[in-house]
């Protein structure tokens, strides 16, 4: 999926920046979780906008559903509506398990209070194409956002698209300026790295041809001669699949280093050392020396700008990751690891308010890697993202259904009785999974392994439910009271899964 770019002219973005404005007086009824019935509208769209690989195609509409969990917002807060808008329609099954996660039945009027909207079109192209093209159904947008006052898009990420259909709309999009993107780029989160003056890699942005490979790694080797391994990463690739990997040790002259680089590992398994070099000729990228150690980890901060260059820490987690190179997002815990959870949050915070200062508005996370020294732990900064990612939907799942709320201090959720801890994942994954269908998955959360308790706080919640058929695929939270309990439920919902999928006919 490579979605082409809109052409934004001037008075497209002065229009859009103009809405922007507005979040200054929104931003207090969109942000905070208790606004009774202040009226405000979400409209949801998380439309893939970027770049994918052709295995993820089959997943995508599932993906659109990531973020239903927000339909209980509406559950919550009787001036709350929400707009969810898919490619396809949702199974009304998916919507029910969804509220049935809330105590008690469902509130009068909440029905009315959730609109879901379809564009009709199961095609493997961005959801924001497809309402693009479709002036009826933005017109029906239109009308259903412009009943309050107070509303917002919340989108996967920010394009010139988002740009166009929030001008449309007359409403703020939940996100930067895409003028500000590079700063999310491999290239532009090391600049800003810089700015903020915090560790990162040693490397060199800019690249783009094999020869710019080779010198880049020439020159971390004169820095570095023990240097074991490199990273080559494409500027705009998320998730792990746009890294690859070259193999240093052993080289002893240019022509070693040149078969090497023809020869680099790429993270994605279903494209090649040519392929992936053809790519960053076209997009750029960076080298970067890759950290290793004995203890090595791959935490990560979530993080939320103001319209005021405020920032505040939603969350840190520790990723999960597998793929040919460890390098593919697979999942996380929350929160990180003690030993550096706060010190990690105290170095996101340095690089957000860059950000911030910027102008940068949203949600976005910092990716990092921290490995065990004789001095403690120790972090490098490795990637901003500015768009919602892997770690966002588990976290506001969990606020949503706990009222709890994250303190970047002492990096705990406290809520009633203590403190929550969960694994997720996109990822539960087996090829007999496709032997199930949703309704069969949805038939199995009366299991007290895979349901979620309001009196305790724990338990299972389900998304990416609408991919298992198609790819055997599907995702959980698990929350529990300590980080072993939260694993416990993780693998007994797990066990759910399997039994089903292993029961034939």
């Amino acid at each position: 999926m490579s979605p082409s770019k809109a052409v934004l002219t001037a008075s497209d973005l002065d229009r859009f920046r103009g809405l922007q404005a507005s979040l200054s007086e929104t931003w207090p009824y969109m942000t905070t979780r208790r606004v009774g019935d202040t009226p405000r509208t979400l409209i949801v769209i998380n439309s893939m906008n970027m770049e994918l690989p052709a295995h993820m195609y089959p997943v995508v509409p599932a993906y659109e559903e990531r973020f239903l969990f927000l339909m209980l917002a509406a559950v919550k807060n009787p001036g709350t509506r929400v707009i969810y808008v898919t490619s396809q329609p949702i199974l009304p099954r998916l919507v029910d398990y969804y509220m049935s996660l809330m105590p008690g039945s469902r509130p009068p009027g909440v029905d009315e209070r959730v609109e879901l909207v379809s564009a009709g079109d199961g095609s493997a192209r961005p959801l924001i194409d497809k309402i693009l093209e479709r002036p009826l159904l933005i017109q029906r947008l239109k009308k259903l956002a412009t009943a309050s006052p107070f509303r917002v898009i919340f989108p996967f990420n920010t394009t010139e698209k988002e740009v166009l259909l929030g001008n449309l709309l007359d409403t703020p999009v939940y996100g930067p300026d895409p003028t500000l993107a590079s700063l999310g780029s491999k290239s532009g989160s090391r600049q800003v790295f810089a700015e903020a003056g915090i560790p990162y890699p040693d490397g060199v942005e800019g690249v783009f041809t094999h020869g710019d490979v080779i010198a880049a790694l020439e020159k971390l080797r004169v820095t570095n001669p023990s240097l074991r391994e490199a990273m080559v990463k494409l500027d705009d690739l998320a998730g792990g699949l746009g890294n690859a990997v070259v193999w240093l040790e052993g080289v002893g002259s240019e022509s070693d280093l040149r078969r090497r680089v023809e020869n680099l590992e790429v993270e994605d398994n279903a494209v090649g050392a040519e392929e992936f070099l053809a790519a960053l000729a076209r997009r750029g990228g960076i080298v970067e020396e890759r950290i290793e150690g004995d203890d090595f980890r791959s935490p990560s901060v979530q993080m939320r700008a103001s319209p005021f260059h405020q920032v505040e820490v939603l969350s840190t987690h520790d990723q999960v990751l597998g793929g040919a190179t460890g390098q593919t997002f697979l999942g996380c815990r929350f929160p990180a690891d003690p030993g550096y959870g706060v010190q990690i949050a105290e170095l996101g915070t340095r690089v957000g308010q860059v950000l911030a200062d910027k102008g940068v508005i949203g949600r976005f996370g910092i990716d990092f890697v921290v490995v065990r020294r004789d001095e403690g732990w120790q972090p490098y900064a490795i990637e901003i993202n500015l768009r919602n990612g892997g770690t966002t939907h588990p976290m506001l799942t969990l606020s949503a259904l706990t009222d709890g709320e994250f303190d970047p201090l002492t990096n705990t959720f406290p809520v009633e009785g203590g403190q929550r801890f969960y694994v997720a994942t996109d990822h539960l994954e087996d090829e007999s999974y496709r032997t199930l269908t949703t309704d069969d998955v949805l038939d199995r959360t009366g299991d007290h392994r895979l349901s979620w308790s309001e009196e305790t706080k724990t338990g299972v919640a389900l998304h990416l439910v609408s991919a298992v058929a198609v790819a055997g695929r599907l995702g959980i939270t698990a929350v529990g009271t300590s980080a072993e309990d939260a694993d416990r439920r993780y693998q007994r919902a797990g066990q759910v899964i399997a039994e089903l999928a292993g029961t034939g006919l």
